[in-house]
């Protein structure tokens, strides 16, 4: 499973670990990832999204039709 929000399009940063005597070595920063199941009643199943955190409150927000509908509008599959 990919790092990336199908909703927002959040995916990992990248940056440097600094060490106390200021080595620099590569770290990612991955978004908060989750699996999350939803009743979808227009097709009478159910779809599971990977979301972030924060794309989970637009999901509680906009409702999952209209979630869908965006994830569909940027060529995501469903």
């Amino acid at each position: 499973m990919s790092a990336h929000c199908q909703l927002t399009g959040a995916k990992p940063g990248f940056g440097n670990r600094i060490s106390h005597s200021h080595r620099r070595t590569a770290r990612r920063f991955d978004p908060n990832i989750q699996r999350k199941r939803y009743w979808l009643p227009s097709e009478g199943r159910y779809v599971r999204l990977t979301l972030s955190a924060r794309g989970v409150k637009t999901v509680d927000v906009i409702g999952v039709e209209a979630a869908v509908a965006r994830i569909r509008a940027r060529g995501g599959k469903v």
